[in-house]
């Protein structure tokens, strides 16, 4: 809790409290003492390191078990696929280094690829975390640490040397720090309403054939709709109405629903909306209901698409229901005071994101399996970090930084954090260390998974 004194003044006839940080700056000057800024860039495998696979097949006990082979074969696919896959490993690993004590919201899997655009409940195009399976409160680095190490893997998977690794790496420390800094300056609100929006990203592309590329995937977001995943995901049933293609094993309709659990898993769903959002879903009827492979590290949770049209017009609307298990965090922090994950879930990403989705909302499951919903497209777009020059990934970093910092102002000291972080360059050479250290880490614990495959311990789809 940030620490204050108050002092009262009149302004225009008016009494107004002034609150004055008295005791959050120092607390970050003296997480310095206890974590210098230089020791964050250290990781060695410590010895007892547990054993990585073995993290993910804990894991896949609780998956659909015809779907775990293939979430091995895309995470054996390369080594920024691996770590997309991996943060219960990268969660372990975090655990066991000596942490700033300095709690945000932590998005738990702040990879590079869990960053994108999405529209505003205004319909405008934001760009922000995406991705929030894994949230819980945690000390910041561990969000910047994973992070920089998914740039330094993604950047080495690119075919780039390791000091174009680490440049994109201190590029994205840097603009975590200064924005942190700018943002220790704002107030409550200002910092809350903060966003980054479709321009601010267009601007940050230096160059013209750069921003012209930024520009045509922001339009071909703004395609990504409902409709459009209505060409995509469906055909013409029997009896003309739309229904969900069966693409076995990543989408496969539900042949035979239960449409007495599915009313019960939406009453319950309905229940965790705003009061006027319950009215906008309840005019529109389920069309089809149908499984959905997602993701990599996802993969083998129960996900499902339910495909919704409007009772007037037909307008259609796609919603995903996605298991939420305990967060990876959660053997390595305070117990989440949330004992349903799907309502953790969609906390943690009303507290991150400055925009979050209308039809955001949680439910339980058969089996008392806990889901949280939201809308399957909705002017959504990622980028492709696999064909990124090595200006655009530098220019991507950069912005996925000031965006963490962000995040994290919105729900912890900013104050505390920008004071332990400083104005020198002494966190952003660290978070380079670590970033390629770690991405040597990555390619250790590949290697495990590929040997694991080869000898027959695991199973992989082709």
């Amino acid at each position: 809790m940030i620490a204050v004194t108050v002092s009262w003044r009149k302004t225009g006839g008016m009494t107004a409290a002034t609150l004055l940080p008295t005791t959050t700056a120092d607390a970050g000057r003296a997480a310095r003492q206890r974590v210098p800024r230089s020791a964050l860039g250290v990781w060695n495998a410590p010895p007892g390191r547990l054993d990585p696979i073995s993290i993910l097949e804990r894991q896949a006990a609780t998956r659909v078990p015809e779907l775990v082979p293939i979430r091995y074969a895309r995470m054996a696919a390369g080594q920024f696929p691996f770590l997309r896959g991996a943060p219960a490993i990268m969660a372990a690993d975090l655990a066991d280094s000596p942490d700033t004590g300095l709690t945000v919201q932590l998005c738990g899997d702040a990879h590079l690829s869990n960053f994108g655009v999405f529209a505003s409940p205004e319909r405008s195009l934001v760009f922000d975390v995406n991705d929030f399976d894994e949230t819980l409160p945690g000390p910041f680095e561990w969000d910047v640490k994973r992070l920089v190490a998914s740039i330094a893997v993604a950047a080495r998977a690119n075919g780039y040397a390791d000091t174009d690794a680490e440049q994109c790496t201190h590029d994205a420390a840097r603009a975590y720090r200064e924005s942190m800094d700018r943002l220790a300056g704002l107030d409550e609100l200002s910092v809350w309403y903060a966003q980054i929006d479709a321009a601010q990203v267009a601007a940050l592309a230096r160059k013209p054939k750069q921003r012209k590329g930024v520009e045509k995937a922001l339009t071909k977001a703004r395609s990504s709709n409902s409709l459009q995943a209505l060409g995509k995901l469906t055909e013409t049933g029997p009896d003309g109405t739309p229904r969900i293609r069966n693409r076995p094993p990543l989408l496969m309709p539900v042949e035979e629903v239960d449409t007495v659990a599915l009313d019960h898993v939406f009453a319950d769903y309905r229940r965790t909306l705003p009061e006027e959002r319950r009215i906008l879903l309840e005019r529109h009827n389920i069309v089809d209901f149908a499984r959905k492979v997602v993701g990599v590290g996802s993969v083998g949770t129960r996900c499902f698409v339910v495909l919704l049209a409007g009772r007037e017009h037909g307008n259609p609307l796609f919603l995903q229901l996605k298991e939420a298990e305990a967060s990876v965090l959660a053997s390595h922090t305070r117990r989440s005071k949330f004992r349903h994950h799907g309502h953790r879930v969609v906390n943690g990403q009303r507290l991150i994101q400055a925009a979050s989705d209308i039809f955001l909302g949680w439910a339980t499951g058969p089996e008392k399996r806990t889901f949280y919903v939201r809308q399957l497209r909705d002017m959504k777009g990622s980028a492709d970090i696999a064909n990124m020059s090595r200006s655009k990934l530098r220019a991507y970093s950069e912005l996925c930084g000031l965006t963490l910092a962000r995040a994290h102002a919105r729900t912890g000291d900013r104050v505390a954090i920008a004071a332990y972080l400083g104005t020198g360059e002494t966190f952003d050479r660290a978070m380079g260390e670590f970033a390629i250290a770690y991405a040597d880490q990555t390619i250790v614990d590949h290697n495990a998974l590929l040997a694991a495959i080869e000898s027959g311990r695991i199973t992989a789809a082709d």
